[in-house]
């Protein structure tokens, strides 16, 4: 496996091209996996904008989105972004071992999360809602040894499995989190409107974390599963979504190696994403789901699955 280094951590140069993009990507679910959240944080300098969401779902309760794409970008060497309604910062307290993200934010309530594909020129209709973020990820393993950080290889991307703990506020309620998660950082090309892709993260009650990705119309894929040796490197998966309405998974499957994942969704937080040029749009639905492994464990895991335009 590729190892990881302290300085990937860190902000990376374009390469020219106008779709590069650098990306921060953090999740959480609560030990429950009845409420969770992600975070990502998009850096397009050849765009000269920052992607920003902060998406937060409950079982049976609302989901609260907030969504800007047109952030400017932050003064590097740094991760804070400010724009009308939202000031968030995300640090890198210490390399492949901590990292901590503050958001203070509105945001928009929906009971149904399927509106996030409809929503017209003004943005989401819904409640607004003041959110507040004070979390840290803390690598749920030996940061010091590569293992627990999983390089592509064959790709500049990284994923690293936490510990999540912190504070969020929503509207007047006040949560106190420790949970899990995981937070991955990527830099390169990225065309959300060409590939279709499978990626799910999560967390078995035994604590075994694993990991897989697995792009539409290719074989195999990519992932792991941990042990107390760390992350070690899965490249057979398989992807079997039973889609509903709105290409958002009612139930499904996922093969990582000889662990065979069955799961159902707890709630949804999808987004539209449109192309900055030609308008195409590629749903992304992205949701907390509960999962059961064929030998009877049971946990949780955020999964997304990119569904971009037929060409």
């Amino acid at each position: 496996m590729h190892e990881t280094a302290p300085a990937d951590e860190r902000r990376h140069e374009s390469d020219g091209q106008r779709l590069w993009n650098e990306s921060y990507y953090l999740d959480w679910f609560d030990p429950d996996g009845r409420s969770g959240g992600y975070v990502r944080l998009g850096l397009y300098p050849e765009l000269g904008v920052s992607w920003f969401w902060c998406c937060l779902v409950e079982k049976g309760g609302p989901t609260v989105f907030v969504v800007e794409h047109e952030a400017p970008m932050p003064l590097a060497p740094g991760l804070e972004i400010r724009a009308s309604g939202l000031w968030a910062d995300l640090i890198i307290e210490a390399p492949l071992d901590h990292f901590s993200v503050g958001v203070e934010a509105f945001g928009v309530a929906v009971d149904d999360p399927t509106e996030a594909y409809r929503a017209g020129p003004g943005g989401l209709r819904g409640d607004r809602v003041p959110v507040g973020l004070d979390l840290g990820w803390e690598t749920d393993g030996e940061a010091s040894d590569a293992p627990w950080a999983f390089h592509y290889g064959v790709a500049t991307r990284y994923e690293i499995p936490c510990r999540v703990v912190g504070e969020i506020l929503v509207g007047d309620r006040r949560i106190e989190l420790d949970g899990w998660g995981q937070r991955d950082h990527s830099w390169g090309v990225r065309d959300w409107w060409a590939d279709g892709w499978t990626w799910c993260s999560g967390r078995l009650e035994d604590g075994e974390r694993f990991h897989a990705v697995q792009v539409v119309g290719r074989d195999g894929g990519i992932g792991y599963r941990s042990s107390s040796d760390g992350l070690a490197a899965e490249y057979r998966v398989a992807s079997a979504p039973n889609l509903g309405s709105d290409g958002i998974p009612t139930s499904g499957s996922l093969e990582l190696g000889d662990l065979r994942l069955d799961y159902e969704p707890v709630a949804w937080a999808p987004l539209l994403l449109t192309h900055p040029d030609d308008g195409r749009q590629s749903r992304f639905p992205r949701g907390l789901v509960s999962v059961r492994a064929d030998d009877g464990r049971t946990g949780h895991a955020w999964l997304e699955l990119n569904q971009p335009p037929p060409p």
